[in-house]
């Protein structure tokens, strides 16, 4: 077995997640995404490690495990209602080399700075100025990233950091919460960022458009929203169900602004086109809505699928990857990605 291995045997994950005295919590990442960034993360026996976002606790126990006695990690949440909850089972095990404050996650945590490795289960606007801040030379962070401003549309990178700035190392498919300015008390339905407009009855429906900054009234998001809710038209894709990270990567890649999210009646996921006057999405389990069987939201979703059918359902690590840099409101770098080339040149 590996070191790896060992730690996550070493941590019943069912202490963590469904307490007997605190009762489960909702505030959790699969068990099979923590062990991929954990491995991603690579820590080693003294490493200094920022966690952000305490959660349930079971991931502070398992990088305490790797880090071993003569390491330390500094774990952080939002919420003192998780802190306290995660801090209490750690004393109950016995954990130690855990230290768990309350602290905003964006900003600059100095208390064991600088650290080797920084892990988030959260996902921020952007790689944050004060995460690469607080890492050594040659440390690393792995964290998830948007690369669009479109809820869910995001990467796990693995980032070296070199004399201060952020190198991508690797990326890969995956996702976490939005990170939030404070404690929510469930799983967010609705995200904190990037939604255009919502429709709350009888169960929330909302949209997340590419083209915002032409509608600042959110009039023609609430129009193509309505739209879907209310499709003319509907098919079936003739390759259902699409690969849909992969989809959700091809279409953020674009950088069309028509390219919209949707989540209608709190059940089912589409991505597509809009403009305030025509919509056309294909939704997670291949089914097609649009406006109108002339839609031209429609015309332009299925060049869209062709496109990416041709491109061979590229995957993560098929797209080119750079951070780049970004000084206003909150300063950090923005992943960008770059469609792959033909998937007979790869």
């Amino acid at each position: 077995m590996t070191a790896l291995d060992d730690a996550f045997a070493a941590v019943p994950e069912r202490v963590y997640t469904h307490h007997p005295r605190w009762g489960e919590t909702v505030h959790r990442s699969d068990p099979e995404a923590i062990r991929r960034d954990i491995a991603a993360l690579d820590v080693r026996p003294g490493d200094r490690i920022l966690e952000i976002g305490t959660g349930s606790g079971y991931s502070g126990a398992i990088l305490a495990q790797l880090c071993g006695p003569h390491g330390q990690v500094t774990s952080i949440d939002i919420s003192d209602e998780l802190v306290a909850r995660a801090t209490a089972i750690h004393q109950e095990r016995g954990v130690r080399g855990v230290d768990i404050r309350v602290a905003d996650g964006l900003a600059r945590y100095p208390s064991s700075a600088g650290y080797h490795r920084a892990v988030a289960w959260c996902a921020p606007p952007r790689l944050p100025r004060a995460w690469t801040d607080q890492i050594i030379d040659g440390g690393r962070i792995v964290a998830c990233l948007p690369i669009a401003e479109l809820p869910s549309t995001t990467l796990i990178a693995t980032i070296t950091v070199e004399e201060g700035q952020p190198w991508v190392h690797a990326v890969t498919g995956g996702g976490y919460a939005q990170s939030t300015e404070t404690a929510v008390d469930d799983a967010l339905t609705i995200p904190g960022r990037w939604v255009d407009y919502c429709d709350y009855q009888p169960d929330p429906s909302w949209i997340a458009i590419g083209w915002r900054a032409d509608d600042p009234q959110r009039t023609g998001a609430r129009a193509s929203l309505d739209q879907l809710l209310h499709a003319g038209y509907a098919e079936t894709y003739h390759r259902a169900p699409p690969a849909w990270r992969s989809w959700s990567l091809y279409t953020a890649t674009l950088g069309d602004p028509q390219v919209s999210l949707v989540s209608l009646r709190n059940k089912i996921r589409g991505i597509g086109h809009t403009t305030p006057h025509s919509a056309a999405v294909v939704l997670a389990d291949g089914s097609v809505l649009a406006d109108s069987a002339h839609s031209p939201s429609l015309a332009a979703l299925r060049t869209w699928l062709i496109q990416w059918e041709a491109a061979g359902r590229p995957t993560a690590d098929s797209y080119p990857t750079e951070l780049v840099l970004h000084e206003n409101d909150l300063a950090g770098w923005d992943l960008r990605t770059y469609l792959p080339p033909p998937a007979d040149q790869r």
